[in-house]
């Protein structure tokens, strides 16, 4: 049995994450900078903390966790820049400086495939070892990349500590809040008139899965994680059984900027609408026995 501290626990994942840990037998704190929703387990004690504070030191020297996993990237565009900054990267940064310091097994660093940037130019598929373009066109995603960068250099620089970056595609599911699975429960959703870029997705299961797999795993550095294949987009909404919406790509962005339903809608994710973002998770599958078992299909009419 390990103790298993976990980050972000106010989000649906992280909260997915931990009960699947409490059935295994293993036991598990949770830490988020929110408050503690309605939701929330009372078998899993809970803080609440800025990351790069010095509450978050209180909880490793209290609870000696061996087993960390840093899901609590901040993706929500409505924080605030530079709090923001100061969750995603100045506390990432004092999580793996604690980790170390505290003598931590094993960091799982949960980033994004977001950071590849939806581009031309990228190459299909995208492996880990690809350039990330996001931050050059959407500032907002700069403390994603920078969050991501940190923690593939601190794989290198620091090989006691074990630890894993994970870029999954698409996170989607009943229980899960994120940007994506909000806007595929719209009851109309919009589409970009001339455009349907292959899209991936991975289940909520199949994702608490892959990230129970990873720390138990002897994997080191960066993994992409995906689902069952790709489809085109306009066939992935078509699949969630709601009315469609087409918009001229050119109004696109007032679209999001007006539109009551889409006002919290992340702007760099158009592009995404535009061009192909698709990930080989081929080097996380064979080095950690990963098989999505959730389909593209039934994933997206169970939202």
């Amino acid at each position: 049995m390990a103790t298993v501290l976990i980050t972000g626990i106010a989000g649906s994942l992280a909260r997915l994450t931990a009960l699947r840990m409490l059935v295994d037998g293993h036991r598990v704190v949770g830490v988020d900078y929110r408050p503690p929703p309605k939701a929330h387990p009372s078998t899993i004690p809970y803080t609440q903390a800025n990351y790069n504070k010095t509450r978050i030191e209180d909880v490793f020297r209290k609870e000696k966790p061996e087993v960390v996993l840093h899901l609590g990237r901040v993706g929500n565009l409505k924080v605030r820049e530079g709090k923001r900054f100061d969750l995603n990267v100045v506390g990432s940064a004092k999580i793996m400086e604690l980790s170390l310091k505290y003598g931590v097994d094993r960091l799982v660093v949960l980033s994004t495939f977001h950071i590849y940037g939806a581009h031309h130019a990228n190459h299909i598929p995208i492996y880990e070892d690809e350039p990330l373009r996001a931050a050059t066109r959407f500032p907002q995603l700069g403390d994603a990349v920078q969050l991501d960068n940190m923690a593939v250099q601190w794989t290198y620089r620091h090989p006691r500590l074990r630890t894993l970056v994970l870029r999954p595609c698409n996170v989607i599911g009943p229980q899960i809040n994120n940007a994506i699975s909000r806007f595929l429960r719209l009851p109309r959703i919009p589409f970009l008139l001339g455009f349907s870029p292959m899209w991936q997705f991975i289940d909520q299961s199949d994702m608490v899965n892959a990230l129970h797999l990873a720390w138990q795993s002897n994997a080191v550095g960066v993994y992409n994680i995906a689902g069952t294949g790709a489809v085109p987009l306009r066939k992935a909404l078509s699949l969630t059984g709601r009315k469609l919406l087409p918009i001229p790509a050119p109004a696109a962005h007032g679209y999001v900027r007006y539109f009551p339903g889409m006002r919290a809608f992340p702007p760099y994710l158009i592009d995404f609408f535009k061009y192909p973002v698709v990930v080989s998770d081929d080097k996380f599958r064979q080095d950690t026995g990963f098989q999505a078992t959730i389909g593209i299909a039934e994933s997206l009419q169970r939202l």
